[in-house]
């Protein structure tokens, strides 16, 4: 099977056991997710299948959109309710102090990802080292934070609801750790929902739960979806067959194309999704960024 898949991660689940669950059911061994959700994490999860694996790195660059509720006066050593709590403080804080919090972090940021999180330090995942007890400085790196709209504010259980719209990198237990850093008061984070990704939004999507041998095929989406925002070239039946061995494509053969340095187009004979092509302008010619289908196998 190839094609993209739109889940809704459960909570309770790893995304690598909701990508488990897909190949059980697909009986592919090629599949991928296309960005990482937390078990406690729910809502969007783009999941490739077969030969359309090779577009998951274009989906993790997307922008990403959250909703989440932050616990204040409780910090915790893993930025999130299930960590161990390392401090508790009163909370006593207004309206217009919290939106203020949450203003300050939007724009361009550096942030400090979490002490356990998937990144790595000489090879080693960062969580790995937590869990061995060993203090890492973790480096702060520069992130996007589009915006960030409190919907709730702090009720009896001290957590207010705030949406995210943020480039990739960015950790949302971050930003509500350093939100009640900024506060004064300590914060985590008590539930996420990742609503919006890759130009997908939860109500196009399913729970793994839902998926069985029998049905899943029903569930697939054509790979070019997860690439429609990008511009569209049309070639030839002997272009494509250039493209697809790998063969480079020289702009004067090519009609319309207006292109930037190294702008990425989604690369089709006819109605058949060969690939992505990515602009070599210095040379004159389109470079083959990935090649998904082949000429034999539609037009």
């Amino acid at each position: 099977m190839q094609g993209l898949i739109l889940l809704d991660k459960p909570m309770g689940i790893t995304s690598f056991g909701a990508v488990a669950k897909i190949k059980r059911a697909a009986h592919e061994k090629r599949v991928g997710h296309t960005g990482t959700l937390d078990p406690m994490a729910t809502g969007v999860l783009p999941v490739l299948l077969g030969r359309a694996t090779a577009l998951s790195g274009l989906m993790l660059d997307a922008d990403k959109r959250y909703t989440a509720t932050v616990r204040l006066g409780v910090a915790t050593d893993t930025d999130d309710i299930t960590g161990t709590v390392i401090k508790n403080c009163e909370v006593n804080v207004t309206s217009e102090q919290l939106n203020n919090a949450v203003s300050h972090f939007t724009g361009e940021i550096m942030q400090r990802p979490p002490a356990y999180s998937a990144l790595k330090k000489d090879g080693v995942r960062l969580y790995t080292l937590a869990r061995m007890g060993e203090t890492v400085e973790v480096p702060e790196r520069r992130v996007t934070v589009f915006s960030a709209d409190v919907v709730s504010y702090i009720n009896e259980k001290n957590e207010f609801a705030v949406n995210f719209h943020v480039s990739k990198g960015t950790y949302i237990r971050s930003l509500a750790r350093d939100i009640g850093e900024f506060l004064g008061c300590g914060a985590c984070l008590s539930s996420l929902c990742r609503t919006y990704t890759g130009g997908f939004s939860l109500s196009q999507c399913i729970s793994p739960d839902a998926l069985t041998e029998q049905n899943i095929s029903e569930y697939i989406l054509s790979e070019e979806k997860a690439v429609e925002y990008l511009k569209e070239v049309q070639v030839t039946k002997k272009q494509a067959v250039r493209f697809s061995n790998g063969g480079q494509l020289g702009f004067e053969r090519l009609k319309g194309i207006n292109l930037t340095e190294n702008e990425l187009v989604r690369v089709k004979c006819e109605k058949l999704f060969l690939g992505i092509g990515r602009a070599d302008i210095a040379k004159d010619q389109l470079a083959v960024k990935c090649v998904i289908n082949y000429p034999g196998d539609g037009i």
